[in-house]
């Protein structure tokens, strides 16, 4: 903690010199302009800074392994911490990918039985996963702040109906009525065609900003003719892993994280992830899911506000 403190002074100077965020109806601000959100609580009381985003992170990881979303919590409070717009994605990226690793261990037996389909979306998501991290790096923070409110709506829309996607794709399999198996092992079911295109092109979103990738994948995956959830929820963790696994090395290499504040949020992030799994087996994951859809609309508001 000791040695935090003085990496998160010099983070607060660094803001600290930043002129105020402009709110110009044309959103074509000038580099030196851009600045956070809102005013920097590191320039007050780099402790405070510290305890804030451990928490945060801690409830990111929660909600993450009981029903997800929690780069709804984490992006926006790194943006209010100081961290500009490129460098607080890529930071939140990277607080969460820990405890992804250590929840897909959880799910090893399943895994072992979609291993066919592992392999070959396995292949394309890392490819998605690299482009978008690298159309990201590529990004300028005035560009990126343009796109954060459709980016966020894009997020909560599908973390919100992308349930009801799911569940009407499993539908249309003919799994509600039509004699089709409950169940069939993902290894015996032939992968579409037309999986492996649409896959990159959720991993490159995912890459890039990733807010409601694992639904999308989910919806996928229940079209494509997998039918059991818990080997669905192992495939879609282990191409997450994969695609902002990609992602980190091109944000990491370019030097874009921001790593004062996201080592804290990495320590609540795994804290909050092993919490979470605990609490999943007791919470109502879809009261969890109504608390998440609620915060992820008011981010969205909050920043097409903003603009």
């Amino acid at each position: 903690m000791g040695e935090l403190v003085p990496a998160f002074a010099r983070h607060a100077r660094r803001a600290s010199a930043r002129p105020p965020w402009p709110h110009t109806p044309n959103l074509q601000p000038p580099t030196s302009n851009l600045r956070p959100v809102s005013p920097s609580l590191l320039r007050h009381n780099s402790c405070v800074t510290i305890g804030l985003l451990f928490v945060v992170a801690f409830l990111g990881g929660a909600l993450n392994a009981v029903a997800g979303g929690g780069s709804f919590l984490t992006l926006p409070t790194l943006l209010y911490a100081g961290v500009l717009p490129v460098s607080a994605n890529a930071t939140s990226t990277f607080a969460m990918w820990p405890a992804s690793v250590a929840s897909a261990f959880a799910y090893r037996k399943e895994i072992g039985r979609a291993r066919t389909w592992m392999v070959r979306l396995g292949a394309i998501s890392l490819v998605g996963g690299l482009l978008g991290g690298l159309l990201l790096v590529r990004t300028s923070d005035e560009s990126f702040v343009r796109l954060l409110p459709w980016l966020m709506l894009v997020a909560a829309a599908t973390f919100s109906f992308g349930g009801r996607l799911t569940a009407w794709a499993r539908a249309r399999r003919g799994e509600q009525g039509s004699g089709t198996p409950a169940y069939a092992a993902p290894d015996h079911v032939r992968i579409p065609a037309w999986t492996l295109p649409l896959q990159l092109v959720i991993a490159t979103y995912g890459g890039y900003f990733g807010g409601g990738m694992g639904i999308m994948m989910l919806a996928a995956m229940a079209v494509a003719g997998m039918t059991d959830m818990h080997e669905m929820n192992a495939l879609k963790t282990v191409l997450a892993i994969s695609i902002n696994g990609v992602a980190l090395a091109a944000f990491i290499v370019s030097g874009s994280i921001s790593w004062a504040p996201g080592i804290v949020m990495v320590l609540g992030g795994i804290c909050g992830g092993y919490a979470g799994a605990s609490l999943a087996r007791r919470v109502a994951g879809p009261a969890v899911r109504r608390i998440v859809i609620i915060v992820a609309w008011t981010m969205t508001g909050y920043f097409f506000w903003r603009r």
